[in-house]
């Protein structure tokens, strides 16, 4: 995969616990990386420097509790990252998720905040030490006290429907309970639990930070008709990533909002949580891929949709881009161009634009940026076409 001397291009003195301890080849530059493989595929690439960044950014500036959503990444080396940076909490789905951050950080807090489980996992959970669970129906209530034998020591979070909002991809068709109905799973809940909590999200790629605030005035009026007391809210994940053409404030304006609108609200001295996944990891990693062709305006790559790339082609994300030659030689202005990836599905296609130097060719590497969240979690092995090749560049 990589050059026997690949280890001379590392600077391992600087590297942090969370990539030793992972086993990562790491890397000075991407163009170390680059000079040091041999192999076919792309390569997945983490900064865990970002990635500690970020979490420090959230753990000094969110108004309560921070839990990482490992769904946005669930690599070892992330989740390493983030112990040894501070985040002590982890937003689970499954019980692949929980035994994934059980074996790597077996002492955090874990919250099983999918609203809809299975019997088995709601079990298994409960038997590794999962105290916390999310629920949006009556059913999924009940299945939760009967597969915990109504355990005295539950926290149950409610999970909410909003109105429309501002994010980039609304979150509320799948999940959440409308109005009414929370109301009544308010007042069925309470005598049941040791705490009950509020839990919304406002969206992925939330752009308008007043979102948070009106999304916090819908949980009062709920709550106040409900009549019922409650021990914390947690404002669910949607923080933003700056992607091209995704314009929003900065992350400091996000968290003075939700600290003004809990105050307002008569929520600040609960519990708060909040579910950051995508704003601790997306600018943590990075796929380098491969120009194999060229055809005008159009690159053929070695990863597209069914790779790393999903959000570019489903969602028509424009992530930053940057070029790393096979060969030096003086660029070109930028050109519009179009991503076609690797498999013999149609469907695998990038429109972008995607901005890069107009010499671009067969043999040079693209790095696709900000790919750290879900981009890399969401890759498959349609067609044979995958990579296996992940490594830290402590840039």
């Amino acid at each position: 995969m990589f050059k026997n001397d690949f280890a001379s291009l590392a600077r391992p003195a600087i590297l942090p616990d969370a990539s030793n301890r992972q086993g990562l080849p790491a890397f000075a530059s991407v163009g170390d990386v680059l000079n040091a493989y041999e192999g076919d595929d792309a390569i997945f690439v983490l900064y865990p420097k970002k990635i500690a960044a970020a979490a420090r950014t959230f753990l000094n500036g969110f108004p309560g509790t921070v839990l990482y959503a490992v769904k946005a990444n669930p690599h070892p080396a992330v989740i390493k990252t983030l112990w040894t940076s501070g985040i002590r909490n982890f937003d689970v789905a499954s019980t692949r998720e929980v035994d994934l951050v059980r074996s790597i950080a077996p002492h955090a807090k874990l919250f099983l905040m999918h609203p809809v489980k299975s019997r088995a996992t709601i079990r298994q959970a409960y038997e590794a030490g999962v105290r916390d669970f999310s629920f949006d129906s009556a059913e999924e209530l009940q299945k939760m006290l009967e597969e915990t034998g109504y355990a005295p020591d539950l926290t149950f979070h409610l999970r909410l429907a909003l109105p429309k909002g501002n994010a980039a991809m609304p979150l509320s068709g799948k999940f959440g309970a409308d109005r009414a109905t929370a109301i009544e799973l308010l007042k069925a809940a309470r005598p049941h639990v040791a705490q009950l909590g509020v839990t919304f999200h406002v969206g992925s790629q939330c752009l308008d930070v007043e979102d948070y605030g009106r999304a916090l005035s819908w949980v009062r009026s709920i709550v106040d008709d409900a009549d019922v007391e409650i021990d914390s809210v947690d404002c669910g994940g949607g923080f933003p990533v700056a992607y091209p053409g995704m314009s929003h404030k900065p992350m400091g304006n996000y968290f003075a909002a939700i600290r003004t609108a809990l105050r307002e609200n008569g929520f600040d001295g609960l519990q708060i949580l909040g579910e950051p996944g995508r704003a601790l990891c997306a600018q943590g990693g990075s796929t380098l891929t491969r120009v194999e062709l060229r055809k005008g305006a159009d690159l053929y790559i070695n990863d597209g949709s069914y790779g790393s790339l999903f959000d570019a082609a489903q969602c028509a994300w424009k992530f930053p881009v940057k070029l790393h030659r096979a060969t030096p030689r003086i660029a070109e202005a930028n050109e519009p161009f179009r991503f076609f990836g690797p498999t013999c599905d149609s469907l695998d296609v990038m429109e972008g634009p995607f901005e890069l130097p107009g010499d671009i060719a067969e043999g040079d590497w693209i790095e696709v940026c900000h790919l750290g969240a879900y981009g890399q979690a969401l890759s498959s092995r349609f067609n044979g076409f995958y990579s296996e090749t992940t490594v830290a560049v402590m840039a």
